[in-house]
């Protein structure tokens, strides 16, 4: 459908409307309140971008005189993905481990947070227990419980799931999927702020909406299929980012120990450079899971507000074609009454 043009004294209106002073106001007070966070972002975001990717084009020497920049173009990257035998293994193996522990981490949340929700007694006490993790159990900490074997089940036999596994998927596959059996209480333990955000969105449905579902003879079930699930979806998004990005910077992620070793390695193909493209290739892959995860979780726009949508611009157009119709009739009746004057 083609655009309407504008007539000249439609467009002689608009030129003539302009900002008041209040709106001006408001803007520049916007700006000034933005304005640490764009001077932040310019100073601590996208200058180090920028540093990074110029350190990844080219090898870096440290040396007494000085730093030496040899530029290697695409170099370090065909380094990383053709000659490096642990960084792509490590690379695919994060992938598998993160697209299955994101569901796990998620799902787990929102049941417990389902849980929570409920009239039960003690309920901050409880939410202080799930979210009580996150505070101690970081860093060092962390490390140390697995070491010990506190982040596995101890009633699961590990090393039996682990075989079983191995016996029918690749080995690809089935190392990170073993690895998720036997770091699964640490695993669940990443899901306390999960746990609030969840609760924080159930907490803002509107409990009528499950009295006039259960009026009408919906199950539980059926409430939280059709009034739960599509009211927490926007923050079911937003979690799965929360637990991408919170697993691709754990400590305890093999990917960052290998970055930091290549930083400070001192053979001559690695060093400053090798690790900036490193960090890279993997920022790019953190980038794509949450790229798919979005894909499938991003709210689509309601059927209904697209119809009530599309009948109010119709509305306006029939309105302006009657105002157009009743301006033609007045000019036609306008001439005939002249015509008949003479």
């Amino acid at each position: 459908m083609s655009k309407k043009k504008l007539t000249k004294e439609e467009k002689r209106k608009l030129k003539k409307i302009k900002p008041g002073r209040l709106t001006k106001r408001d803007a520049r007070m916007g700006l000034l309140f933005i304005s640490p966070w764009i001077l932040g972002a310019l100073v601590f975001l996208l200058y180090p971008l920028i540093s990074s990717f110029w350190y990844a084009l080219n090898n870096i020497r440290m040396t007494p005189l000085g730093t030496n920049y040899t530029f290697v173009g695409q170099g370090n990257f065909t380094q990383i993905l053709l000659s490096d035998a642990e960084f792509p293994t490590q690379l695919i193996n994060y992938v598998v481990s993160t697209v299955i522990s994101v569901p796990i981490i998620v799902v787990f949340a929102l049941l417990i947070s389902i849980m929570l929700n409920q009239p039960i007694k003690g309920k901050g006490f409880f939410r202080l227990i799930f979210f009580l993790p996150v505070i101690i159990v970081s860093g060092p900490i962390l490390g140390m419980l697995n070491a010990e074997g506190a982040g596995s089940i101890t009633a699961l036999d590990t090393q039996a799931i682990t075989d079983a596994i191995s016996g029918f998927l690749p080995a690809a596959l089935a190392k990170p999927i073993s690895s998720i059996f036997e770091n699964m209480i640490t695993i669940l333990w990443y899901s306390g702020v999960q746990i609030l955000i969840f609760l924080s969105a159930l907490q803002k449905i509107d409990p009528s909406q499950y009295e006039a579902a259960k009026i009408d003879g919906g199950s539980g079930w059926e409430c939280f299929w059709k009034i739960t699930l599509p009211t927490i979806k926007p923050m079911i998004l937003l979690n799965c980012v929360y637990t991408i990005v919170f697993i691709s910077n754990n400590d305890q992620n093999e990917i960052i120990e290998l970055i930091k070793n290549a930083m400070f390695s001192g053979t001559r193909e690695k060093g400053y450079g090798y690790a900036s493209a490193m960090a890279w290739v993997y920022s790019i892959v953190v980038l794509l899971i949450v790229g798919i995860f979005a894909l499938l979780f991003i709210t689509k726009k309601d059927v209904y507000e697209k119809q009530v949508k599309k009948a109010k611009k119709q509305m306006k157009k029939d309105e302006r074609e009657l105002k157009r119709v009743r301006r033609r009739s007045a000019r036609n009746a306008a001439k005939q009454a002249r015509k008949e004057a003479k």
